[in-house]
């Protein structure tokens, strides 16, 4: 899977949001200053030929749907960097994040009670 490049993540972010969109429904829900049309229909291309989207023509109008889905990208992401940056270790990607009190002893509390639900 290829990394996306900001803009295109951010594109991704309202396709996985809509599931299946027209390019003008992104520029749509962009916010100001909103790319040109013209910009985020190459950034749809590039995401076409990296293989995150997959389109259709209805009549005028190309449809776009995601082929990977956002928990996908993320999983494979987020795994890289754990890998990269946390000695493959997600015990030391929280302990990181409480250290630069990014995260709050609720927000722990919590995750500890996800893990033991999905433990269950």
């Amino acid at each position: 899977m290829e990394r996306l490049t900001p803009q295109e993540e951010n594109v991704m972010l309202h396709v996985w949001q809509l599931n299946e969109c027209a390019i003008k429904d992104v520029v749509d829900r962009m916010e100001e200053p909103k790319q040109p049309y013209t910009t985020v229909a190459s950034i749809f291309k590039n995401l076409e030929n990296k293989g995150y989207l997959v389109k259709r023509k209805f009549g005028n109008v190309k449809v776009f749907k995601p082929l990977i889905t956002e928990s996908a990208y993320k999983r494979h992401f987020l795994s890289g960097v754990v890998e990269s940056y946390f000695d493959n270790s997600y015990k030391e990607l929280v302990s990181f994040f409480a250290k630069e009190q990014k995260i709050t002893t609720e927000e722990l509390s919590e995750i500890i009670r996800l893990i033991e639900k999905n433990q269950k």
